[in-house]
Formats: structure tokens, C-alpha cells, sequence
């Protein structure tokens, strides 16, 4: 029976981890990110450490050469002075120590071109991670801007929106101003209708009369003689027979 209860509890804790991943891909990626940079800090400590392997042979390497150098020399100094015993015994720690000089070299060789088989695998690595983490951003986007667009889809067809729909509301718009229009009309033409267009033109008669007088004495006072003024029109309607 526990576990049985186990099994549903995993299953249920199952369930809800991945309806949380759905949700949260962002928090994936990250969570893959940092899991990536963790093996890759991993592997390069080992590679750190196989390129210390690398640099300690290449000095095992350079001190036995230098070693067999000088071992040559001395072979061949002590054999130039007769002691051949003495060269004997450097002879064979050359023959020796060349032939560790040989393992040496061959274990460097194998090194690098580990290392370097490792490094390229590294960055190759990288390299594939930094391309999958472009796609999955772009896929990532795409499905937003479909839920987005599903979403608005989705609001659209709830609404059920018509353009018949608004047909009263219209309606009642252009009653209103068409209401407004004719009231402002009427109150424009009754403002019209109350001015009294020949008292108006009577008025203007007699300020044109005034400013040709003013002008005229303005003329006389400097001797200028001013031309004949046309007479002004009737300022009203005369009223009765006109005189013969």
C-alpha cells in the first residue's frame, strides 16, 4: 500500500513539475544554461589538469635533453683522455636516459594531442549549446506570438461583434446633430433678419461723408486743392412723389 501511495504521490509531483515547465520555459532554459556552464567549469579543470600533465613532461623532456648533452660531452672528453671506464659507465646512462627520453616524448605527443582532440571537442560543444539556445529563444517567441494571436482570436469571437450592432446608436448620433444643426441655423438667420440693412447703409454714408469733409479741410490748409467729391448716395428712401 506505501507503495503504491509513493507511486501516485511521484505521479502526482510529476504532474505538477511539468505543468510548471510548460508554464515557465524561460526558467528551463536558465536552469539548462546553468547546468552547462557547471560541466563545462568541470571539464575544463580536467583539461586544466591535462595540460599540466603536458607542461610537467615538455620539462622532463627539455632537462633529460639538456642531461644527454652533456653526457655526450663528457663521453667524449673522457674518452679523448683514455678514461674508458669512466666513458663506459656515461655511455650506458646516455643509452639509458635517451631511451626514457624516448617514453618521454611519446607521452607528451599523446598528451597534446589529447588535449588539443579535448579542447576542440569543448568549444565544439559550445558551440552546439549557444545554436540550440538561439533556437529554442526563436521557437520560444514564435509560440508567444501564436498564444498572443490565439488569445485575440479567442476575445474576437466571444464578443461577437457586428457592425449592424451599432445601427441605433448611429441613428440617434445623426438625429442629435441634425437637431443641432437646424437649431443653429434658425438662430442665425433670425440674428440676420433683425439687422436693419438700410440703417446700416446710412451709417456708412455719413462716416464716408465725414472722413471726405476732414480730408477736404485738411487739403484747403495746405492749399491743395482737392477734386470734387461724387455725392454720396441717399442715405433713405424718400417718401412720397418725387418732385418734378
Amino acid at each position: 500500500m506505501f507503495a503504491r501511495i509513493g507511486r501516485l504521490f511521484r505521479g502526482f509531483l510529476g504532474l505538477f513539475i511539468s505543468g510548471i515547465e510548460e508554464a515557465n520555459p524561460e526558467a528551463l532554459m536558465e536552469a539548462a544554461r546553468t547546468e552547462f556552464r557547471s560541466k563545462m567549469t568541470q571539464y575544463n579543470l580536467a583539461l586544466a589538469r591535462m595540460a599540466g600533465v603536458a607542461e610537467r613532461l615538455k620539462g622532463q623532456v627539455n632537462a633529460k635533453a639538456a642531461r644527454a648533452q652533456e653526457l655526450e660531452r663528457r663521453i667524449l672528453a673522457n674518452h679523448r683522455a683514455g678514461n674508458m671506464e669512466l666513458a663506459g659507465t656515461l655511455a650506458r646512462e646516455l643509452q639509458e636516459l635517451k631511451a626514457d627520453l624516448g617514453t618521454d616524448n611519446q607521452e607528451l605527443k599523446e598528451t597534446e594531442e589529447a588535449y588539443d582532440a579535448n579542447l576542440r571537442q569543448a568549444k565544439l560543444a559550445q558551440r552546439e549549446f549557444e545554436d540550440k539556445v538561439r533556437r529554442v529563444e526563436k521557437q520560444v517567441s514564435q509560440v508567444k506570438i501564436k498564444e498572443a494571436q490565439a488569445e485575440a482570436a479567442t476575445a474576437l469571437s466571444s464578443v461577437g461583434f457586428k457592425m449592424g450592432d451599432l445601427g441605433d446608436t448611429m441613428k440617434t448620433v445623426e438625429e442629435v446633430l441634425q437637431k443641432r444643426f437646424e437649431l443653429s441655423a434658425g438662430k442665425a438667420r433670425v440674428a440676420r433678419d433683425m439687422v436693419d440693412m438700410e440703417k446700416v447703409q446710412e451709417k456708412e454714408n455719413e462716416t464716408l461723408a465725414l472722413e471726405q469733409n476732414a480730408l477736404a479741410e485738411f487739403l484747403a490748409s495746405q492749399g491743395i486743392q482737392s477734386a470734387p467729391v461724387a455725392d454720396a448716395p441717399a442715405s433713405a428712401k424718400e417718401i412720397g412723389p418725387k418732385e418734378q
